[in-house]
């Protein structure tokens, strides 16, 4: 078989279609957002929202209505809780989103254990990429190309908030305006990408793309173009991965971006561990030959 044909086969299949467009959008949307994740600190929001959101998914289920509803109005409200409970009390940031992600994670899986005949647990925890309905197709499509839009938007604003938030405040920005937009756009992204790999898994998609930019470049408007790029390459590789090992879509797909991560890590021309060895390596013997050559005025007499 031809590397075309490896290519191709796998396209025959509408499920493999659709797939890719999911997680095409997935990837663009959370790599996006990313990028300010990273830079702000707040990774581990993130985390917790996509693990909040179980209970809300959970309840759309058993009532029937489209599970991203759900799903959507229980990260608002953890996102809500978070705050009140950090502007309310001594407990910090992190510490209130521990307790928020922990409680409403447990009452998804209470929910879920009521009710095992209703709700696929696995579905929700691990995605189903391959086989999402043409509804749910165009619901993702249309909230990843709002989210996008948004981003696109309000570009620079976030990218001020995200390096200085006094500054913005100074020239009129609002700073706890672009939080909360910033955090209900996170909320948004979750949804659309618990489609394709599901709670657990959602995490990743967040925060490896913009790491990985992170590491290659030290422009901000640079790691606006690799995020999204490294995601959707290693997303399309990992579905094709899946196919032909008959693995785990999203889990594939995760491996294949903390692959790029790592190779970032390892490789990249100013910040790869290994590059850095290599230089220090290399730069050695120059500074050696250069203290051995004896000065002009060692040679003066």
């Amino acid at each position: 078989m031809s590397v075309l044909d490896l290519i191709l086969d796998p396209l025959n299949f509408e499920f493999m279609r659709r797939a890719i467009i999911v997680a095409t959008v997935a990837s663009v949307v959370c790599a996006l957002l990313s990028c300010w994740l990273v830079l702000i600190g707040w990774s581990l929001m993130g985390d917790a929202i996509s693990h909040a959101v179980l209970p809300g998914v959970a309840l759309a289920y058993l009532f029937g209505v489209p599970f991203a509803i759900g799903a959507l109005v229980f990260a608002m409200g953890a996102v809500a809780l978070i705050g009140t409970i950090r502007n309310t009390s001594r407990v910090k940031e992190d510490a209130a989103m521990g307790i928020v992600f922990t409680a409403l994670f447990a009452l998804g899986l209470v929910l879920i254990s009521r009710n095992p005949a209703q709700v696929d647990l696995m579905h929700i925890l691990f995605g189903n990429l391959l086989g999402i309905p043409s509804a749910d197709l165009w619901q993702v499509v249309i909230l990843g190309a709002v989210t996008v839009l948004v981003l696109i938007a309000k570009r620079r604003d976030l990218t001020l908030y995200a390096f200085d938030k006094t500054h913005a405040q100074a020239i009129g920005i609002s700073a706890s305006r672009l939080g909360a937009l910033l955090l209900a756009l996170l909320a948004v992204t979750i949804v659309v990408a618990l489609q394709a790999v599901g709670v657990i898994l959602v995490v990743a998609l967040l925060i490896t793309p913009g790491a990985t930019a992170y590491l290659l470049t030290d422009r901000f408007s640079r790691m606006l173009v690799l995020a999204p790029s490294i995601a959707v390459t290693c997303s399309v590789i990992g579905i094709y991965a899946s196919y032909y090992y008959d693995a785990s879509t999203g889990g594939m797909i995760v491996l294949a971006q903390s692959a790029a991560f790592a190779l970032a890590y390892l490789f990249s021309p100013s910040q790869g561990l290994v590059t850095g060895l290599f230089q220090h390596r290399n730069a050695a013997p120059h500074r050696d030959n250069t203290a051995a050559v004896p000065s002009s005025s060692q040679h003066t007499t």
